[in-house]
């Protein structure tokens, strides 16, 4: 089964997301930033509201990926409340001052955020080499997944890394391809590919 996954910012996208047949939720405020931690009122009414599984984005702005001690606790705090709302899992990322995966605040936050689900966001996109900094990821057991373009600025431009990132997986490991990827350009995509997971806001269309 192909997995669509629709990133909303509001709860009024969420439900015409689940209208026009996605599969899963990523749920995010500001996607003008590339998406947030939504607020914890929206994520009351996700789960008053929708059916669908949900993730979280849990990124607490948008200067860059290196997080302080305080925002490190805020993260905390959002991945303890999804787990106390029994969200279907969480979306992070980490980076140290040399633009490489932080794999010691990623496993962290991963060990806080069990038994939800762990995907390591874009952020890997930004390493210098998404490919070998995927390979150490996989080495921690507890992450599940990661969404990715493949380090290109579109998932189109990324393809031929993501086709070496889907050689290297584990059987159970998502590899989420993302980045413009819409409902027009989908099929050629998946044609590429040839994967399960696929990430965008306009992946089932306009909202």
């Amino acid at each position: 089964m192909i997995v669509k996954e629709v990133c909303v910012d509001n709860i009024y996208d969420a439900l015409s997301a689940v209208k026009k047949g996605a599969n899963r939720l990523e749920l995010c405020s500001d996607l003008e930033q590339d998406g947030l931690t939504p607020s914890y009122e929206l994520l009351i009414e996700a789960k008053l509201k929708l059916t669908l599984p949900v993730r979280v984005m849990v990124r607490p702005h948008s200067k860059s990926f290196v997080y302080n001690e305080d925002e490190l606790n805020q993260m905390k705090k959002t991945i303890n409340y999804c787990k106390k709302m029994n969200f279907d899992g969480v979306v992070f990322g980490c980076l140290n001052e040399k633009l490489e995966l932080d794999l010691k605040k990623i496993e962290v936050l991963s060990i806080l955020a069990k038994p939800l689900k762990v995907i390591i966001h874009k952020a890997i996109d930004f390493t210098n080499s998404p490919l070998k900094s995927l390979k150490k990821l996989i080495q921690i057991d507890l992450v599940d997944g990661v969404l990715t373009s493949g380090g290109a600025k579109t998932a189109l431009h990324g393809t031929e890394v993501l086709n070496k990132m889907m050689d290297i997986i584990p059987e159970n490991f998502e590899l989420i391809s993302a980045g413009k990827i819409t409902n027009r350009n989908f099929n050629l995509i998946h044609k590429k590919i040839n994967g399960r997971f696929y990430h965008g806001r306009k992946i089932v269309g306009d909202l």
